[in-house]
């Protein structure tokens, strides 16, 4: 059964930042700093009410200067904010260093009842450790990424897309965004959405870490995961598609379909 693009969560006017949640970002390390930076304006672009980056000093400082909206922190500080925050976003341009699955483990330990958002790096980590996860997960892989969860090959999930997103989701318990030409989004409940936005301009460094902030900015507006996945992608794609149309699919820079995330809303609900 395919599934119709959910609606875009009401924005109560009486309201302050922290009624559109906080989002805590493990993200970025020492020597790849733009996907954090990316992840975090993506989340506050579709309407997050504040996002916290933790991550390697590198990033704090790269991050400071291209976004003051966003709140930086060192890594030490995780513990105590998670405590206050809605949602955990995690995984994009980490590393995969004996300090960042430490990091990652840790994290996630401490994240038991927070909706989360793994992508990336963070994908890879898992793939090569056991660690339980939390209810309310999406995974976000690309299919490289998808044939190490699934360890297998990059070929079988390509020959059936739709049944690796689907075994994804039951090994781990998660809704999978299986990153495609045609994006699908599966849940552990058997509930499949195949997405027809997105196009060529849309295969660039830092395209998935747009989207895992887009997703993680819905999640912090209380949608549940499955619809924020969906919305998120439907979103993502439509963003590309209208910088295509005014940069061509050559031009577009991740930064540019985060510029276009309202536009994106305008078109679709407006």
């Amino acid at each position: 059964m395919d599934y119709n693009i959910p609606k875009l969560p009401y924005r109560e006017e009486n309201s302050n930042k922290g009624t559109f949640g906080k989002i805590l970002n493990v993200s970025g390390s020492k020597y790849m700093t733009g996907a954090a930076y990316l992840s975090s304006i993506a989340a506050l672009k579709i309407g997050a009410g504040y996002v916290e980056l933790a991550s390697h000093e590198n990033v704090l400082k790269a991050t400071a200067s291209l976004a003051p909206e966003i709140v930086l922190a060192p890594i030490e500080k995780i513990p105590d904010i998670i405590k206050t925050s809605t949602v955990l976003l995690i995984g994009c341009g980490l590393s995969t260093t004996d300090e960042a699955t430490a990091l990652f483990k840790k994290t996630i330990s401490k994240s038991i009842g927070l909706p989360t958002v793994i992508d990336a790096d963070g994908l890879n980590i898992l793939a090569e450790n056991k660690i339980h996860l939390p209810e309310n997960v999406v995974l976000t892989p690309h299919p490289k990424e998808a044939s190490r969860l699934l360890q297998t090959t990059v070929d079988k999930v390509l020959q059936s897309p739709e049944d690796s997103a689907q075994e994804i989701c039951k090994i781990y318990n998660c809704v999978t965004i299986l990153k495609l030409h045609r994006t699908i989004v599966a849940s552990q409940y058997g509930t499949i959405y195949h997405n027809k936005t997105g196009n060529s301009a849309l295969a660039k460094a830092g395209s998935g870490d747009v989207l895992a902030g887009m997703i993680a900015g819905l999640l912090a507006q209380h949608m549940n995961v499955f619809d924020a996945s969906v919305l998120a992608v439907y979103l993502h794609g439509l963003a590309g598609d209208l910088a295509k149309n005014d940069l061509t699919a050559y031009g577009v820079l991740a930064s540019d379909t985060i510029r276009y995330i309202p536009y994106a809303i305008k078109k679709l609900y407006i």
